[in-house]
Parts: C-alpha cells; structure tokens; sequence
C-alpha cells in the first residue's frame, strides 16, 4: 500500500506539473500570437476600408482589451473551445484533430524504424566495441544526427522520386507517400537511439555484478539479455519519449517539404495567416502530447527500475 502511495503521489505530482505546463505553453502563444499582426487585414480584401476591419475585429472579438480576451479565452478552454479559425470558418480543435492521424502515422513510422534499426546497431556497436562495426555504427550516426532534416528530404525526393522514379515527391494515401518522410524523420531518430544506447550499454559492462556474473560463467548472451540491455534501457527510454513527443507534436519542416497534412503544417499555415485560434490549439495538443508521453515515460521507469516503484 505504501508503494502504491508513493507512486500515487509521483504521477500526481507529475500530472500537476504537466498541467502548469501547458498553461504556461497556451498563455505565451496566446501573448506572442497577438503580437505577430491583426488577422482582420489578411482575411479581408486589399483596399477593405477601416469601417469593414472595425466590424471584423468585432465580430473576432479582437476589439477587446488583451486581458479581456485571455480571460475568455481560459474560460473558453476549459470547455475545449478555442474558438472559430479565421481561415477556414470551422472549430479550431477540430481542424487540428483532423490532421493528427497522419502526424500519429508518420510519427508512429519513423519511431518504429528509429527504435529498431538504432537499438541494433547501438547493441552490436557495444557488443562489438573497438571493431571496424563500432567505428562504422558511430561514423552513420553522427552523420545523421547532424544531417538537417530539409536537406536529407531534398536529397531522397531528388534519387528516389525525381531520378529513379520509385516514389511520389509528396502527397498522402498511400504507403509510397509515407516511405521518404519517414526515412527522413526516422534518420535523426535512428542515430540518437544508437549512440544512446550504445553508450549506456557500455556504462553498464563496466559495473561490478556484470564481472560477477561473468565469473560464474554465465553464457554471454544471457548476460547481455537479462543484465546489460534491460539496465540500459532507462536513458534509452527517456529518449525515445523525448523523440516520440517531439514527432506527434508534428515535425513541421519534414511535413511541409512533403506536403504532409499533418499538426505541424497546420500550424505553420496557420501562423503565416495570423490564424490564432488555430495557433493556440494546435500548441495546446502538442503540448498535451508532451505531457501524456512524458506521464508514461514515468510509467516505464518504475517497470524497469523496480528501486523508482520503492521511492
């Protein structure tokens, strides 16, 4: 009962601090949003005169005070309401729910392939450390931890639609349009996880009861399964969620080149329109996804480190 206390009271603690977060996150988009221009300009026609933006900017409520408006908006996001987008005349939540199932798939991909392709060859590159493997892991993975992300897009557009004619420059619907930008988020993902974990495997082999267990002549790979993997998992585990938040939050550059209608894109059009409401909601759920990654992250930590359930 005591464990579950404490665990209690670590996911509560936990669960407040994300929702300050997310206040914190909502309030400052909300300040720098109204900073970056007045809407009413761009969704009338050039030459609309100053009675017609007045009526706008009514009808927006952007004729209120700034205090006015962040208290309707608190209240309004408590009932998830953020308001009408200008662009597109509908719910701003809803128009970035719409998008968060080809961000979810994208980003879901690209973790996959990052989680597998990195985790073996950051394992082998430890097993096999001070080999021509080692050396060759380390080299790729710089590379591609220091590749930008809109450079490697061109350059796969460039091979592997333009030139060999394999697959579509961009779109979505179909598995060929999912392939390059997944490659492409998934390169940056793939190497993080594979330096990580290499190097926390490396951390583990030099302490004391991984001598011991191979003292008493334990096989090696069960030494690597049971003991060096799964003691190397927690740093691991933080960077995936950090990885897995920032790819459901939209990954705004790779999702633009592609023409991938996903949360970061959205947000991007909608910044470059001055569409607030969508703005504020679309940071408000990629904030909340960083927060429900982070919550389950903890989670994580207490199966794999029994001592975390005991604190």
């Amino acid at each position: 009962m005591a464990a579950l206390t404490g665990t209690s009271r670590r996911f509560l603690t936990r669960l407040g601090e994300g929702l300050i977060a997310i206040w914190g996150v909502v309030t400052i988009v909300f300040v720098v949003s109204r900073l970056l221009g007045d809407p009413a300009v761009l969704l009338l026609p050039i030459g609309a005169s100053q009675a017609q933006l007045q009526e706008l900017r009514v009808q927006l409520g952007l004729d209120q005070p700034l205090a006015v408006q962040y208290l309707t908006f608190l209240a309004d996001l408590l009932h998830g309401d953020f308001g009408q987008s200008f662009q597109f005349s509908r719910p701003a939540l809803e128009v970035v729910l719409e998008r968060l199932p080809a961000t979810a798939l994208l980003a879901v991909t690209a973790l996959v392939i990052g989680i597998a392709v990195g985790g073996i060859a950051g394992a082998l590159a430890a097993i096999y450390r001070g080999s021509i493997l080692e050396a060759a892991v380390m080299c790729i993975a710089l590379l591609g931890q220091a590749t930008p992300s809109f450079w490697l897009a061109i350059m796969l557009i460039l091979v592997f639609a333009v030139d060999l004619g394999w697959l579509p420059t961009g779109g979505y619907g179909t598995w060929q349009h999912l392939v390059l930008p997944a490659v492409t988020l998934a390169c940056f993902t793939t190497a993080s996880i594979a330096r990580l974990l290499r190097s926390s495997m490396l951390d583990v082999l030099r302490e004391d009861y991984i001598r011991t267990a191979q003292a008493k002549g334990l096989m090696p790979r069960s030494i690597y399964i049971r003991h060096v993997i799964r003691n190397s998992l927690i740093p691991v585990v933080t960077m995936v969620g950090i990885l897995a938040g920032e790819l459901l939050g939209g990954a705004a550059v790779t999702e633009t080149v592609f023409g991938w209608p996903g949360v970061g894109r959205v947000i991007v059009q909608a910044i470059e329109t001055k569409d607030f409401p969508v703005v504020q909601a679309g940071v408000a759920i990629v904030a909340t996804i960083f927060v429900a990654v982070n919550l389950l992250v903890d989670g994580l930590y207490a199966v794999l480190d029994p001592r975390i359930r005991q604190s």
